[in-house]
Order: structure tokens, then C-alpha cells, then sequence
């Protein structure tokens, strides 16, 4: 079949630390040959090159990833990194091992449902692997003086300096008198954070050069609260802002803790709504005009309309559920004068139950599902 097919194939590469496999298909899915390689450059490109003119390659953006990015580019492959967290699935198969994998990922590349992210240029990366490390040696830097703070509350000496390790902080530390093995301990602290504080100058230096000619960088500082090491990992993770259709997604790369809105509408069409999405069936979601010959209503007024409250109609907030419909019943008892006692009040929260001394002399019609308290007869 290797001989026959002379399309454009499908390469997938499940790529580890020392040993990769790649698995070779057509374009309608069936597969020409599987190969286990021994990481190297050359051998990849050996490997890619019985693919034909212009693969379309993927791999995962896992361990070490840069190199084989690299070598397949030059080797002129068309290159795809697949996301980790959108091949997650794979780690709940029934069957998993490295050449199902590789065909996996070709799968989803040759049907266009491969969760892709951006290959960074080679400028980017450097850029990147620059602050990166400035962030890594900050946090040592945080983890050894909070170290030094947990010495001395360990003694009891209390700290009488705003900042221990200022100009005057140090000599305030050089004058105390620690018994061992703690005046060790805060000895080699105090020049490991030297150290540190030493290399993080160092690169703000280098990272300071290497965009002094980087105009997005110059121009994020001239917004509020953002200075040049904010800048610089700005500048690094983002990349070419151009990438970025839409606002959106560039303000959801820089935060991961806020994915992108679920929306489950099976049946439900107001879930849409209830993300924050524009519904299919209004439109834009912004609210169409309403047809000749009938009145506006509310879905026409855009997915956050609410009707203006009707004089004299009660204003609702227990919608639904046991405890709204205790409430219920607990307001119209109260109303009728069948309730005594005071009620009894959970912080932030209202009235909830009736409290000690309190008694529901008679129940509403209908279905009782809050069955707590006494009722006479």
C-alpha cells in the first residue's frame, strides 16, 4: 500500500524522552506503517521523509517538544502540536499504549478535531524560557525568606524592622545571636537569597535588552500597573497579538482559571443565555425587531431582559426547591398569626427553620416536602 498511495499522508507522532513512534496513514484513515525511532534529529528526519513531499505532522506538546518541532519544519513538514489538556481523554481508553496514541492523534488531525495549540517561533521560546526561569528563581528567592521568618518565630525573637532584608533589616540580623544549629541555618538562607537576588538582576538586564527594541513591550507599560517584568511576560506568552481574532481568547490565555463558558442546551434553549452566549435562534443575541403585525416581547429585548415588576406584585426570591417552599410556608403561617416564638435566624441566610419555641399550629394544602417541625391536629 506504500507503493501504491502517492497523496499527501498523515503523520502521528507519539514522542517521549528517549523513544518516539510515528504512524503513517492516508487521508481517509487507513495506515501505511508504523516505526519506533531512537530520539534523535536525524533519525526523525530519516523517519519523515518516507511520507512524501509536505506531511502533515502532529505531535503532542509534551517533554522536549521543541526539537522535534524543529527538525520536522526543516525536514518541511507541516507541523501541528496537539494541546495536552485536549488529548486528556486518551488516559481513559480501555487500551493505551504508544502506537494507539500516535494513530489517535493522526485521527484527529485528518477529521479537523484536533485541540491545537501555537507553535511559538524561535525569538518567542527564548523569550519565554527567560522569564520563565525569572518566575522559578523569585519563588526561591520568596521560599528562602519565608524561611528565615519561620527561624526566628521559632526562637520567639520578634521582628522590629519593617523590611529584614533591607540595608538596615541585615544589620539588624547580623547583630543577633542565634544558638545552632539555627544561626547555621540562617546563615546559609541569607546567602542562598543573595544569590538568587544576583541572578534575577542578571536576567532583568538580559531580558531588558533583548526587548529594547520590542514595541508591544514599550507599549504595555504605558498602561496602569503594568511595569517592565510584567511587560516582558506579557509580551513572551502572548506572542504575535495579530494570532488573536478577537480580544476574547488573548484575555483567556492569560488566565487558565477561567475557561471558556459550558453551555449544555439540549432542549433548553436559554442556556445559551445563561452563559453569557449569543442564543443561534435570536440572532446575534442582541435582540432582533420584533416581525410586522406583533408586539415586542421579551425575547426581544436581548438575553438580559427581565420584565418590569407589575404594581402591587410581590417581589419573589424563593424560587423553587425545599427551603423555598418552607419559606413559603412559614410566611403565610406568620401571616395568618399561626406561628409564636421568634424565629430562629442563621447568619446570612435569613429565616431557615422554626427556631427553639417556635411552633407551625397548621400546614398549607398540597404536597409536603418540609416535614420538620410539629403540626397539631
Amino acid at each position: 500500500m506504500t507503493e501504491a498511495y502517492d497523496g499527501r499522508q498523515i503523520v502521528g507522532v507519539d514522542l517521549h524522552r528517549r523513544r518516539s513512534v510515528l504512524v503513517r496513514m492516508t487521508e481517509d484513515g487507513r495506515r501505511l506503517e508504523t516505526a519506533r525511532i531512537t530520539n534523535s534529529a536525524a533519525e526523525l528526519r530519516r523517519e519523515i521523509a518516507k511520507a512524501g513531499e509536505c506531511p502533515k505532522v502532529v505531535l503532542e506538546a509534551t517533554y522536549g517538544w521543541y526539537w522535534a518541532a524543529d527538525a520536522l519544519t526543516a525536514a518541511g513538514a507541516e507541523v501541528h502540536l496537539a494541546h495536552p489538556l485536549g488529548v486528556k481523554a486518551f488516559s481513559y481508553r480501555r487500551v493505551k499504549n504508544d502506537e494507539k496514541d500516535a494513530g489517535d492523534l493522526a485521527d484527529l488531525l485528518r477529521m479537523g478535531r484536533l485541540p491545537e495549540a501555537w507553535i511559538a517561533p524561535p525569538e518567542v521560546r527564548e523569550l519565554r524560557e527567560l522569564t520563565r526561569y525569572r518566575i522559578k528563581l523569585v519563588r526561591l528567592r520568596a521560599s528562602g525568606k519565608d524561611q528565615v521568618h519561620a527561624v526566628l518565630a521559632k526562637l520567639g525573637i520578634p521582628v522590629t524592622c519593617t523590611d529584614v532584608f533591607g540595608a538596615w533589616g541585615s544589620t539588624w540580623l547580623d547583630e543577633l545571636r542565634l544558638p545552632q544549629p539555627y544561626a547555621g541555618k540562617m546563615a546559609s538562607l541569607r546567602q542562598l537569597i543573595g544569590w538568587l537576588s544576583a541572578e534575577i538582576s542578571l536576567l532583568d538586564t538580559v531580558i531588558a535588552d533583548l526587548l529594547e527594541h520590542h514595541q508591544a513591550y514599550h507599549a504595555l507599560q504605558r498602561l496602569p500597573g503594568i511595569g517592565p517584568v510584567l511587560a516582558a511576560v506579557i509580551a513572551a506568552e502572548i506572542g504575535d497579538i495579530t494570532r488573536f481574532p478577537q480580544p476574547r481568547p488573548a484575555v483567556l490565555l492569560g488566565r487558565p482559571d477561567t475557561p471558556a463558558p459550558r453551555v449544555r442546551s439540549q432542549g433548553r434553549p436559554g442556556a445559551h443565555h445563561q452563559a453569557g452566549l449569543p442564543d443561534p435562534a435570536l440572532g446575534d443575541g442582541r435582540g432582533d425587531p420584533a416581525p410586522a403585525g406583533r408586539q415586542p416581547g421579551p425575547r426581544d429585548q436581548g438575553p438580559h431582559h427581565r420584565p418590569p415588576r407589575q404594581p402591587g406584585q410581590e417581589h419573589r426570591q424563593d424560587r423553587g426547591g425545599p427551603q423555598a417552599a418552607h419559606l413559603r410556608l412559614l410566611r403565610d403561617a406568620r401571616r395568618a398569626g399561626q406561628v409564636t416564638g421568634r424565629p430562629h435566624r442563621h447568619p446570612g441566610r435569613g429565616v431557615s427553620r422554626p427556631g427553639h419555641g417556635q411552633r407551625v399550629i397548621a400546614r398549607r394544602s398540597g404536597p409536603r416536602r418540609w416535614r420538620r417541625g410539629r403540626a397539631s391536629d
